[in-house]
């Protein structure tokens, strides 16, 4: 990637995702996409990931770490009051500049993995839409959302049944490791401080569950681990704001293995950021393909707004 491609995402970045977001992040990146040195820094990414996420992770992960720097006053959850963040780059920079080989160490190590547990906000009434009864407790965990818009979604007094869980990915990461826990909350914007609270309670609670978390890639395995399911059993496929690190031709195979599939078997792929940043359900029942365009959502899994039951139109009011 070219420093001009580059120095547009960070652009992007700040102007667009930043937005009603986080102050912090908005001013570091509009004045990283400025920065020749920094952005010098910033090329040392890993191949398809999301550079800005990456870097800024980077930078936040070793404050984290306990590296003592003036930037610290700047970061929401490192100090109780932190520094106004206009103020914040120049000691950005220096610390980009005086800790450069590690954060290249970092860039080139890590992958972003952001795990906002609050899009299973809107997860939630996407299976509710898949599946109909379930005898499981209430979490202990409460979920928050804003839903914009007049549509409500149906939602289920309890959780959909589910009889197995798989998770995929390239790098499975194990909370009870302080290094994968740091890198994860590291991933969380320092203003969020909600979205800490809630990965904080996740990962207290996950020792008493029992997950199967398989590292690989998820496009080549599908083939054979969809061969451990029961015949008898619904497949549901899915994944959320993790397609744009998804090569073009491999999500044209995904696409093609889940079209297979569905010639044989019931199977429901949910997903966005595949092709643009709705929430889409792709139903395949007795061979037949049934297409939905169920919401637009936040990032950050604060709000959605439940739309479209029909291919490509809204409901109508």
């Amino acid at each position: 990637m070219k420093k001009e491609s580059l120095s547009h995402l960070f652009r992007n970045f700040a102007l667009n995702e930043c937005k009603n977001s986080s102050i912090l992040y908005g001013h570091l990146a509009l004045n990283i996409s400025e920065d020749k040195e920094l952005l010098e820094i910033a090329l040392h990414a890993r191949s398809g990931q999301p550079v800005p996420n990456l870097f800024l992770g980077a930078v936040h992960y070793l404050l984290l770490k306990g590296k003592n720097h003036e930037l610290r006053k700047y970061y929401p959850g490192i100090v109780d009051y932190p520094q106004k963040a206009e103020y914040s780059f120049p000691y950005f920079r220096d610390f980009c500049l005086s800790f450069r080989e590690e954060i290249i160490s970092i860039l080139q190590e890590k992958l972003v993995q952001t795990n906002e547990i609050g899009r299973c906000a809107y997860l939630y009434p996407c299976f509710c839409l898949i599946y109909s009864r379930v005898k499981k407790p209430l979490s202990d965990i409460l979920i928050h959302a804003d839903i914009k818009g007049k549509r409500k979604p149906f939602l289920l007094p309890e959780s959909p049944p589910v009889s197995m869980r798989l998770g995929i990915d390239l790098k499975v990461n194990n909370l009870s490791d302080e290094e994968d826990y740091l890198w994860l909350r590291s991933l969380i914007w320092p203003e969020h401080k909600k979205r800490v609270e809630l990965f904080e309670k996740a990962a207290r609670l996950l020792p008493s569950y029992s997950l199967r978390l398989i590292k690989g890639d998820g496009v080549l395995l599908l083939p054979q681990l969809v061969k451990q399911i029961p015949k008898d059993r619904a497949i549901c496929i899915f994944h959320t704001h993790v397609a744009n690190q998804i090569r073009e031709k491999d999500k044209l195979e995904l696409m093609k293995q889940i079209q297979s599939l569905g010639k044989t078997k019931e199977v429901f792929h949910l997903y966005n950021n595949m092709w643009d940043g709705d929430l889409h359900l792709d139903s395949f029942i007795d061979g037949e393909k049934y297409h939905r365009i169920l919401a637009r959502t936040d990032g950050h899994g604060r709000w959605f707004e439940w739309y479209s039951q029909n291919k490509g139109n809204r409901d109508p009011e």
